[in-house]
């Protein structure tokens, strides 16, 4: 472990002991530095580290602050963290793994948990999906919005960032299955109105099968657009 490293654990152990709870103010920084017993150059890293995680903001002019550690903020990075991982399949077909482990469990949350105003709006989703079948990125970003609306009804923050994170990712691929499917649009509608019949009937087990059968076949098209000898990508998208 570097000493800048041990720096950030030491925060670490103060934010997790109580000792900085969210929204506090972090000491002035010769203060901290006394308190970590490093230097002052190894407090500044360590803290610039720790603000670019979110569990630290600078505030200037006014000081350092602890966040409030809410994990829609700490876990926002991964997203970004994620499209990193651009042309490696391999990683892509884990990424649907996981989706497919977690989304139709949400989804079954999700029916037992699931408000008559947050099925409208699941529902406003997928008729924006019938309007835009014929619009490529429009249908993918409806369809995003869909499982966002069904997995935000779960109440659970954690789930909801962390599935976003990883269908932020997916999203490109879905757009790139459409580009070379002409029947992708359709499929995918037939499986969100199965997602949304089973929400409407706060049946859990059935919602969370008509996620598991949209999720697997959705892992099954990009296994086989992987494998395709010549896969869409966004330079030869531009040229259709």
């Amino acid at each position: 472990m570097s000493l800048t490293d041990k720096a950030i654990e030491r925060i670490r152990e103060l934010i997790r002991t109580g000792a900085l709870p969210p929204g506090s103010k972090l000491p002035p920084e010769p203060d901290l530095a006394a308190q970590l017993g490093l230097s002052r150059n190894l407090a500044r890293e360590a803290v610039k580290a720790l603000a670019v995680a979110r569990v630290l903001e600078v505030r200037r002019g006014d000081g350092t602050y602890v966040t409030s550690l809410q994990p829609s903020l700490l876990l926002a990075g991964l997203g970004g963290a994620v499209e990193l991982l651009q042309g490696d399949s391999a990683a892509l077909q884990d990424l649907m793994e996981v989706r497919r482990l977690l989304e139709p469990a949400a989804t079954g949350l999700a029916a037992t948990r699931i408000s008559d105003d947050q099925l409208a709006e699941v529902k406003s989703h997928l008729d924006a999906m019938r309007e835009a079948r014929d619009d490529v990125e429009l249908l993918n970003a409806h369809d995003a919005a869909f499982h966002r609306a069904v997995v935000s009804a779960t109440g659970n923050e954690s789930l909801l960032t962390l599935l976003e994170g990883i269908s932020g990712r997916t999203l490109r691929a879905r757009i790139w299955r459409g580009l070379v499917d002409d029947e992708a649009a359709g499929r995918t509608l037939a499986e969100h109105e199965a997602i949304y019949a089973a929400l409407t009937t706060r049946d859990s087990a059935l919602s969370q099968a008509a996620a598991l059968m949209h999720v697997s076949n959705t892992a099954q098209a990009l296994r086989e657009h992987l494998r395709s000898p010549r896969p869409v990508t966004p330079e030869t998208a531009d040229q259709k």
